[in-house]
This record gives structure tokens, C-alpha cells and sequence, in this order.
């Protein structure tokens, strides 16, 4: 479960939030306050390795970053750590990458942040300009790929086992949602 912290209503900021030390949860930024999540289920972190292996050997030939879990400026104290990201040449020593790097962001829904993965990431990632936002159901091994258009995502193309998920942007890759859910 995804629990918001407000702490005495305090605001948090970037620089503050920059300066917790690292833990084994989930510590995301939106609008002044802290949103902690559990390490998520083992079928998530699955799906997360077999798709970044996938995504990976398609993205370096282009000087491209395929990177797992890391903080991503959206905004003025907006900090989500999505599951994976497409980026451009970026400095990988730092410790926030900034959404106008960010080609691709990926969510793979977990049972305790669905909501905040389907509203209110999705509407951050449109804000900040991300072009491409990739959504995973692991219950149902359907992948949903939306494409900005103007302010907001639309649906661009879904894919299930059997009936792949074709990228041209910003990598070319098929994937078969097969492929990395395993059936239950």
C-alpha cells in the first residue's frame, strides 16, 4: 500500500527531499508531499528485468539509456521513481534526471498504486512533455503504449500475449507481453 506522509503538514522540497538518505522503499515527491511504497511483488520486478533486457540492446546502438528505478524531475517538487526509462545522453552520476531527458517512462501497475500510476503519474509525465508512456497490467499481461498529443497521453497501441506491442519510437523493438508475464 502507497501511503502519503504529511508530517505536521510540512511542504517538502526538492532539496530536502534530495537529502534523505537512501532507503529500501519507494520515497516519491509530488507537490510537497512524500509518497512511500514497499518494495513491490516479485512478478513486478520480473516484468522490470525482462523488459529492460529486451529494451536495452535496441537503445545503445542509438547513445540511448534503458534505466530501472530512478528519481525524475516532473516539476517544482515532483519527483516520481518510475519503473523504467528511455533517455537520452544523460550525466549518470547525478541523482535526479530531468523529464525533458526522458523519451519513455514505463509504470508497471502494482495492486497498491494503480491509481496513482493511471491519474496522477500519467497526468505529471503528460505535464512535463514525456513523450511516450508505457503502462503494464501484470494481472492481465496487457501492455498499454499512449502517446503525448498536445497536453495529454492517448492510447496509442495495447498488447496482450499472442498480440505483441510493436515500438518505432524511441527504440524499434516487439514485444510479446508473453514474453515476461508468466501465466499464473
Amino acid at each position: 500500500m502507497t501511503t502519503t506522509l504529511h508530517l505536521d503538514n510540512h511542504h517538502w522540497t526538492e532539496a530536502e527531499f534530495l537529502a534523505i538518505v537512501e532507503t529500501p522503499e519507494r520515497i516519491e515527491l509530488f507537490d510537497g508531499s512524500l509518497h512511500v511504497s514497499p518494495c513491490p511483488l516479485p512478478i513486478h520486478q520480473h516484468i522490470s528485468t525482462r523488459l529492460t533486457g529486451i529494451l536495452q540492446p535496441t537503445a545503445e546502438p542509438k547513445d540511448l539509456h534503458v534505466l530501472a528505478a530512478v528519481n525524475v524531475r516532473v516539476g517544482t517538487d515532483r519527483i516520481p521513481i518510475p519503473d523504467i526509462v528511455i533517455t537520452d545522453r544523460i550525466d549518470l552520476w547525478e541523482l535526479v534526471i530531468d523529464s525533458s531527458d526522458v523519451l519513455l517512462v514505463c509504470e508497471i501497475l502494482s495492486p497498491s498504486n494503480a491509481a496513482t500510476d493511471r491519474v496522477l503519474k500519467m497526468h505529471y509525465y503528460a505535464e512535463a512533455g514525456i513523450p511516450w508512456y508505457l503502462l503494464i497490467e501484470p494481472r492481465t499481461a496487457t501492455f498499454g503504449l499512449h502517446r503525448l498529443d498536445g497536453d495529454r497521453y492517448r492510447e496509442h497501441a495495447t498488447a496482450f500475449p499472442g498480440r505483441p506491442l510493436v515500438l518505432t519510437e524511441p527504440v524499434v523493438v516487439t514485444i510479446d507481453p508473453a514474453d515476461l508475464v508468466p501465466p499464473r
